[in-house]
């Protein structure tokens, strides 16, 4: 079996499968705060103009974009500048170690929407059928 011919046909696909998936877990931070679904999550006690509501706004609205695959380069650096920052405001201060601080999942949409950022959309969005 040749592994680089498989992975040559299927990154295209992977990466949208990527952006998909974690369109679709942050989505699901976003609609925890603004929208108390899925059933059993908690939203937090804060009002709109607050950072936890900016927060859950970009999370709602890119998450959004990204499952779909519009504007993903924008939303996805939106995103990922947003995790920066709830990283470096609410976890670093409680310890350097991601893993003891409760931030690497912070730090990994951080990375993860920066390489969709960077690397684009993939096959299966609205932003490639745009461009056809």
């Amino acid at each position: 079996m040749n592994f680089d011919a498989l992975g040559t046909a299927w990154a295209p696909r992977l990466l949208s499968i990527v952006r998909i998936m974690s369109g679709l877990l942050f989505l699901q931070h976003g609609t925890a705060k603004l929208l108390a679904f899925p059933a059993g999550a908690v939203a937090p006690n804060f009002t709109l103009m607050s950072m936890p509501g900016y927060a859950g706004i970009i999370e709602f609205v890119c998450g959004i974009l990204l499952v779909i695959g519009l504007f993903s380069r924008l939303a996805a650096f939106v995103a990922s500048g947003m995790t920066a920052v709830a990283y470096f405001m609410v976890h670093a201060p409680m310890g350097f170690f991601p893993i003891l601080n409760r931030g690497e999942l912070a730090a990994l949409y951080c990375f993860v929407f920066l390489y969709l950022a960077a690397a684009g959309p993939g096959p299966w969005s609205i932003d490639a059928a745009r461009r056809k």
